[in-house]
């Protein structure tokens, strides 16, 4: 697949998505991102689009309009504090901040515009860098997510295409805004591998949660155990996602492609290296030609060490998407390590690959509870494709 066949959806625009400078959700992911990508010619010929804010019309897809007026109050600084606290606004993991719609309403328009690119404007593929906020619900922000656009691009997608979408959810924190917003619905289907929430925010994502009414067994969850390494997740993810497109035929496959996962991250307790990251994209880049005409739309999400594992993690999703893997074969571009090396908190990792981690003690036994995990969470579809 060339370059020219991916659309790449990204823009330094002028209302940054930023609760603060040391708040761990930073837009500075996002520009270290970019620049490894440019730094090693994975986006040279390539046309890049910039995005638009989403209509109020757009945000109400799923957001409830009162909502929206709580978060244009909070950005101009005119929300009481009992009334944010309604919206879930102005806590610690979502507070208010300057201009918080606008830079909401651009954040959205990215991933619509990664929508359009795929299902109007011909090409394959598209990925949205600044996308992947799964937490919000209808009248409340959640989880540093204030729209959910993840959301309002799916339901964005079935009213004006007829879509049928599979959204496929890594974050290690469990995509609960997306799978509760269609719950009920026959034509989305949701599948989340996360870190199990027994540990871990958002405390939901049982291999119970399987959907109601004409809904149900379309939401698909896949709880790890803490410290699963790459070969059970891998596992997990490979078998979970190749059942999730047979049974329900995707007319578009969306990712929601958090890097919270990695063992250097400090708001997850999984522990994958980068190799997990090279593999997810290149996996469903394969099901998205073999099931879908190769409808694909990759957006960002969690990944909270910004300077070790996000650029890399996220730039793998282009280079598969883009046939470009061999591009990530040598070491990080020394232009690139000293651009940013004085700005880092850590030492800049110098090559693609990490270093080896030590064996987890509880390494068979976690693989094996995985294993029975994936069963269980399998059980339904693979009793409905037996029928057929």
């Amino acid at each position: 697949m060339t370059k020219e066949r991916s659309a790449f959806i990204y823009g330094a625009d002028a209302y940054p998505y930023k609760f603060s400078d040391t708040h761990p959700f930073h837009p500075l992911r996002l520009q270290l991102t970019h620049s490894l990508l440019e730094s090693i010619g994975a986006l040279e010929g390539v046309q890049i689009i910039s995005p638009e804010r989403a209509t109020d019309e757009q945000l109400a897809y799923i957001h409830d309009p009162n909502f929206i007026e709580a978060v244009k109050e909070g950005g101009q600084g005119s929300l009481d504090t009992v009334k944010a606290q309604t919206f879930g606004l102005g806590t610690e993991d979502t507070p208010v901040f300057p201009h918080m719609h606008e830079a909401s309403s651009y954040l959205v328009g990215g991933t619509i515009a990664a929508c359009d690119a795929v299902l109007r404007d011909g090409y394959a593929h598209a990925f949205h860098l600044g996308g992947g906020l799964h937490h919000g619900f209808r009248g409340r922000a959640s989880g540093f997510c204030v729209y959910n656009d993840s959301s309002i691009a799916i339901e964005y997608m079935r009213r004006k295409y007829g879509a049928r979408v599979l959204y496929v959810d890594t974050d290690a924190h469990h995509g609960d805004g997306v799978q509760w917003a269609f719950y009920e619905d026959s034509d989305v289907c949701t599948l989340s591998i996360h870190e199990t929430g027994r540990y871990l925010f958002p405390g939901t994502g049982h291999v119970t949660e399987k959907g109601s009414g004409e809904g149900f067994g379309y939401s698909i969850n896949i709880p790890l155990d803490a410290f699963t390494e790459d070969d059970s997740f891998l596992h997990a993810y490979r078998e979970s996602l190749k059942e999730a497109v047979t049974f329900f035929r995707p007319d578009i496959i969306l990712t929601q492609n958090g890097a919270d996962a990695h063992y250097y991250d400090p708001l997850s307790h999984l522990h994958l290296s980068i190799q997990s990251f090279r593999e997810i994209p290149a996996i469903v880049h394969e099901l998205a030609h073999e099931y879908c005409e190769g409808r694909w739309v990759a957006i960002g999400g969690g990944g909270y060490d910004k300077w070790r594992v996000v650029p890399r993690a996220w730039s793998y999703i282009w280079l598969a998407m883009t046939d470009q893997l061999h591009l990530a074969e040598e070491r990080i571009p020394k232009s690139w390590l000293q651009q940013w090396q004085k700005e880092a908190a850590e030492i800049l990792p110098s090559t693609w690959s990490d270093p080896a981690f030590p064996v987890i003690p509880r390494r068979t036994e976690i693989t094996e509870k995985n294993r029975l995990t994936v069963d269980k969470a399998l059980y339904h579809i693979r009793r409905e494709q037996e029928k057929k």
